[in-house]
């Protein structure tokens, strides 16, 4: 027999549990990590749905096109294109640790705190303060790693596709490549 599947209250109540025991510094890396993912998804949608389109029209013009100026700032628009959003996107992913490390810090205050008030004599409270205090670290790390799967496996295609444009600008020789940040 099949195990019964979670209902929407089980996730919802598994979720506040979560927001919980890590505290107020989970919200920030919920808005970082949202934000970090759309970034990406509009990564993918751009390679899968919008790319292929610009880079045709762009190869057509570039055939059409008799100066090497304006098929140089052609291949440079797509250029841009293909490197938009990832500089902020690589700034979101080291930003979700350093959030985590944030709640880190305060929820040890926090233990310090409970240990000056009720002293070393209950370490179950301790051990618990010190696991929720190191919950926001380990969330951030987490968001921060997913990020840069994505982050890296987009990067790697859009560097390879610039440098298959470089290739299509210097059929023609004594054409400068787009210059490269």
């Amino acid at each position: 027999m099949l195990p019964e599947l979670p209902t929407l209250t089980d996730w919802l109540f598994a979720l506040g549990q979560f927001f919980q025991t890590g505290g107020w510094v989970l919200y920030p890396i919920l808005v970082v990590s949202f934000l970090m993912f759309t970034l990406i998804i509009e990564r993918i949608l751009y390679r899968a749905v919008s790319y292929p389109r610009a880079k045709q029209r762009t190869l057509s013009s570039l055939r059409a096109e008799s100066l090497t100026v304006k098929k140089l700032s052609l291949l440079c628009e797509l250029d841009l294109a293909l490197k938009a959003q990832f500089a902020l996107i690589k700034t979101l992913i080291a930003l979700c640790p350093l959030i985590g490390l944030l709640g880190t810090v305060t929820g040890m205050i926090q233990v310090f705190d409970s240990l000056a008030i009720y002293g070393t004599g209950n370490p179950r409270l301790m051990a618990a303060g010190v696991a929720s205090a190191t919950f926001p670290t380990m969330t951030g790390m987490a968001v921060a790693v997913a990020g840069l799967l994505f982050h890296n496996r987009l990067y790697r295609w859009s560097d390879n596709e610039r440098q298959a444009l470089r290739l299509v600008l210097n059929e023609n020789p004594g054409e400068a490549p787009c210059v490269s940040v």
